[in-house]
């Protein structure tokens, strides 16, 4: 496992135990979680522009509307990408010591733009297929002002530090006799069953694979 951060902004410093700098960790958070945050600064402001991303190798990618804000500001700028998942409520024994067990990661990075129709087309089939596999085939083909319209984004994540807490609450020695319940109310993401557009054709049969989607 490496231990040793990328650069000096990806060095974790608050709960600096709970850092992961190894590709395995980071690889792991990016693929589990298919929604992620944009940072950025437009116009002077910061924002954070939440959006869908997916990874092809060792790049990011993500997509949005070649006339947003998001897009426009990025370009050739200096973000942060971030992607997070809560697992669990951690109730300690005092309000100081509350936390959540979590999984999170923080890219930094300059975006580039897919600018070749092609390229970009086939990076947005490998977002839906890897969603769903084998839906692109199954969709109405893009039209050309649908791919014109959509913006694809592509940055490496070589400069990234992730952090990991597991485990139940961390209190002080001297709260552990107090007569206090803690301990963790795991959370979870939960695929339910998919619910049909009741506008679907008659006879328009569900495709497998859409039975099978996971996070």
């Amino acid at each position: 496992m490496t231990t040793t951060p990328p650069s000096e902004r990806t060095r974790v410093r608050r709960y600096n135990w709970l850092a992961r700098y190894d590709r395995d960790t980071i690889i792991a958070i990016l693929d589990a979680m298919p929604h992620c945050h944009i940072g950025y600064i437009a116009d002077g402001q910061p924002f954070a522009t939440p959006t869908l991303h997916w990874r092809e190798g060792d790049r990011l990618y993500w997509h949005g509307s070649t006339a947003s804000r998001m897009i426009r500001a990025i370009e050739g700028a200096e973000i942060c990408l971030t992607v997070s998942a809560i697992d669990g409520l951690v109730m300690a024994r005092s309000a100081f010591n509350f936390n959540v067990n979590h999984r999170s990661v923080m890219v930094f990075g300059r975006p580039e733009k897919i600018t070749d129709p092609a390229a970009k087309e086939a990076h947005l089939r490998t977002m839906v297929n890897r969603l769903v596999p084998g839906q692109w085939e199954r969709l109405r083909p893009m039209k050309p002002n649908e791919l014109e319209a959509t913006a694809v984004m592509s940055m490496p994540f070589d400069e990234a530090s992730a952090k990991v807490r597991v485990g139940p609450p961390e209190d002080d020695e001297a709260d552990y006799a107090l007569p206090v319940w803690a301990g963790v109310i795991p959370v979870r993401t939960e695929v339910l069953p998919p619910e049909p557009d009741p506008r679907n054709l008659p006879g328009v049969e569900m495709p497998a694979e859409v039975l099978t989607f996971r996070l």
